[in-house]
């Protein structure tokens, strides 16, 4: 096999049902299609090495255990053994997703690789608190982050991160706009059919007459973490005011700890609504299609918080709930107005407000026809402007801006 002249390397799990692990595999995939063999390296879901395991084609990828009982410790065990793996080895491009893995790579930029791409998703600085609440008053440790984040930022030659808001905040951090691409995320349309191809028009769940009945019991449905920022006490909350109107039942489907899911049903019984409320596991997102597909609307009801106002997002779970045939209710956040058309594409309400998310569900439950146009209006602006071949594409025109070329297909 010839030698791969690009490493994509990511402290991920790859594959996992996790928004980042579908990043990489998209990414993956276009690299190899464009430039032939790339080397994916990644964490092993075990505590043992793969080497050279073939998971997509012309994609040779590597897991790396990543062992210990704190993060600390993984990304430092992680590290020993990429270090390890990349000696004698040297890429035309290496392109990295974190400080995790890319800060040792950053600072022997000239021993590993002649360009670096640092694809600036989130930055731990910002992030970790919203997973380690201690970390908001380690003011040493957040420093340390932030250092090492300024290192492979400086490093990197392009910058490649899905929001315009991200791209502006890295500015102000000092980086030259002049290396940042922004290159928005994707959807599989193969996997994330519309509801309204597979039913008629008029069969949509919102355009039945009996919708409107008030025995019909509406079905709302969350996917993504089930964390604070991303809102789900929120869609609780909500779930309790609906309640007072007409029958209604949400289901939670993600990933979560269990101290998160503690809370979040605790707080369901607290309002009065624990037999509406339906937690599930990460699936696939085969299986996730299937969920949605049963449902009337998805909530995305994002907080304002630095994460999503300051550090930007492009939230996949609200380009996957648009190309699902199912109307959006959202957060009104710069980084999802990025996305579409308030009341055209989606229908979005005041960030942090229970009550704005229930007032947006009586809008929908009292015109349904307005609800079926969200949902195609949606599907139409995913297919021209949010798949994930697109977002290949735009990559790829990145390796090819650093001088990169494209294999010849015979």
């Amino acid at each position: 096999m010839n030698q791969s002249k690009i490493a994509y390397i990511a402290f991920d799990t790859v594959p996992a049902p996790k928004g980042a692990a579908i990043h990489i595999a998209a990414f993956s995939i276009a690299l190899a299609a464009a430039f032939d063999n790339i080397q994916l390296v990644t964490v092993s879901p075990k505590a043992t090495r793969l080497d050279f395991y073939e998971i997509y084609p012309q994609v040779i990828q590597t897991t790396l255990p990543a062992i210990g009982d704190t993060l600390i410790q993984r990304v430092l065990y992680f590290r020993r053994l990429l270090m390890t793996w990349l000696q004698g080895r040297r890429f035309e491009v290496i392109q990295i997703r974190s400080i995790y893995e890319g800060f040792l790579i950053a600072l022997n930029k000239q021993k590993y690789c002649d360009r670096l791409i640092f694809e600036v998703n989130g930055l731990p600085s910002i992030e970790l608190k919203y997973r380690y609440p201690a970390v908001a008053e380690d003011r040493e440790l957040l420093h340390k982050l932030h250092c090492q984040e300024q290192i492979c930022l400086k490093a990197a030659d392009l910058i490649v991160t899905p929001s315009s808001i991200t791209g502006e905040y890295l500015q102000n951090r000092g980086i030259d706009a002049n290396k940042i691409r922004v290159i928005p995320n994707g959807v599989d349309l193969n996997i994330f059919t519309s509801y309204l191809k597979i039913k008629d028009y008029q069969t949509h769940p919102f355009a039945l007459e009996n919708s409107l009945n008030p025995q019909k019991i509406l079905q709302i449905i969350y996917f993504g973490t089930l964390s604070s920022w991303q809102g789900v006490n929120l869609a609780v909350e909500a779930l309790a005011l609906i309640n007072r109107e007409f029958p209604a039942c949400l289901t939670l489907i993600g990933q979560a700890r269990d101290y998160q899911i503690k809370a979040i049903k605790q707080l369901a019984l607290k309002l009065g609504v624990a037999d509406k409320l339906n937690l599930l596991s990460a699936m696939s997102q085969t299986q996730l299609l299937e969920h949605i597909h049963t449902c009337d609307l998805i909530l995305a009801p994002l907080t304002p918080n630095d994460r999503n106002l300051v550090q930007g997002c492009c939230p996949l779970k609200i380009l996957e709930g648009m190309a699902t045939g199912i109307p959006v209710i959202a957060s009104d956040l710069p980084v999802v107005r990025e996305l579409g058309e308030d009341g055209v594409h989606f229908l979005l309400v005041k960030p942090g407000s229970a009550k704005s998310i229930k007032d947006a569900v009586l809008h929908l439950q009292n015109d349904p026809k307005l609800a079926t146009q969200l949902a195609v209006n949606a599907r139409q602006r995913i297919e021209e402007y949010y798949t994930w071949q697109r977002a290949g594409e735009a990559l790829t025109n990145v390796y090819t801006e650093l001088g990169i070329k494209r294999s010849i297909k015979v």
